[in-house]
């Protein structure tokens, strides 16, 4: 009889403890911290300076950070930074001209880290009827959608240049169809950021592309940036610094390994253009090769610089009111992401 007391009492011992037990294992897992979904809208479809975003993705950065990132498209700056306005995306992709133009009608946005240090801005011409200078510009047509960052701050590069902005006709088209326009010659020009060459070249063939870069006459605002809405970082700074931190290591690890990285930006966007995209991206990151990314790390604000940009804006845009310099950006979120690279 002794041989059946103890083990049954040690069996009811064990299920008694086993009991008591779950619950603090069912409090340890429900403990685990939720992810926080977050909405990005890039500035256009996906080229090649988005894929830092999507190699980020893959990698588990955000993931890392406690973050879910949806990466949405949008029909120019303008359409983006209406987005972050309007908190439809928690983060936006913009051209800081645009930018300045919606804070001066009474946007309530922030720029929180630039991406490209230098302008990338620029036309794109054919080699029958080229446009070299802006003064070639005038009484020609010029294909752009309506909410395109070039197309918003043609003002002040046609003031800056001594141009009559109503010289030039703009043609509404959609983002995806500025290198056929300009091919099919539906249009005279096309204004596209100046790493889009490639793409033009292989529908049109190599020397048939003439290059305007805005920066080669006096026009060296800031450009792309993301852009927060007040209201987004007020309340959430922490997640806005989050993602920067896993965003910028993303434009790093492209930069190391341009390869693997576009090969990770082939499997989620299936259908870019490969050959393209590796141009594209290697002529945007030329654009981040400078003393100040070095010295400050990716995406660094120069406060010279903005307030440079900021009066070129006041001075030729025709802004709805003046816009401070000092009160649209900050630096203060981001991280330290070292360029990788050496300044070129």
């Amino acid at each position: 009889m002794k041989d059946h007391v103890k083990p049954r009492f040690t069996m009811r011992w064990l299920a008694l403890a086993l009991s008591s037990l779950l619950p603090l294992i069912g409090t340890s897992v429900t403990a685990q911290p939720a992810k926080t979904p977050i909405k990005l809208a890039i500035n256009w479809f996906p080229t090649g300076d988005h894929g830092p975003y999507y190699v980020a993705q893959d990698k588990g950065y955000f993931d890392k950070n406690g973050l879910v990132v949806s990466i949405e498209n949008s029909k120019g700056s303008g359409d983006a930074v209406a987005k972050a306005d309007t908190d439809r995306a928690d983060i936006a992709i913009a051209d800081t001209s645009v930018v300045l133009a919606a804070i001066a009608r009474g946007a309530k946005v922030k720029i929180v880290g630039m991406i490209f240090d230098e302008t990338p801005q620029n036309v794109f011409s054919r080699k029958d009827a080229p446009m070299r200078e802006p003064k070639d510009m005038v009484g020609k047509s010029i294909g752009a959608p309506p909410g395109d960052s070039q197309r918003m701050a043609w003002p002040a590069f046609a003031r800056k240049n001594g141009i009559d902005p109503a010289s030039v006709t703009w043609i509404n088209i959609e983002p995806t169809a500025k290198v056929a326009a300009l091919a099919t010659k539906r249009v005279d020009g096309v204004a596209d950021l100046i790493t889009g060459q490639p793409n033009f070249e292989k529908a049109m063939g190599a020397g048939e592309v003439v290059e305007m870069p805005w920066a080669k006459f006096g026009y060296n605002m800031y450009s792309m940036a993301f852009v927060v809405s007040e209201k987004t970082l007020a309340e959430r700074p922490e997640i806005i610094r989050k993602f920067l931190q896993a965003a910028y290591q993303g434009w790093s690890d492209v930069m190391v390994d341009r390869e693997p990285s576009l090969a990770i930006y082939k499997k989620r966007v299936p259908e870019i253009d490969v050959d393209f995209v590796r141009r594209n991206t290697a002529m945007g990151i030329e654009l981040m090769r400078t003393q100040r990314y070095k010295d400050h790390g990716l995406g660094w604000i120069d406060e010279k610089k903005m307030c440079e940009s900021t009066e070129t804006a006041n001075t030729y845009m025709g802004l709805a009111r003046k816009v401070d310099c000092t009160t649209v950006y900050t630096n203060k979120l981001l991280p330290k992401v070292a360029l990788p690279l050496p300044v070129k």
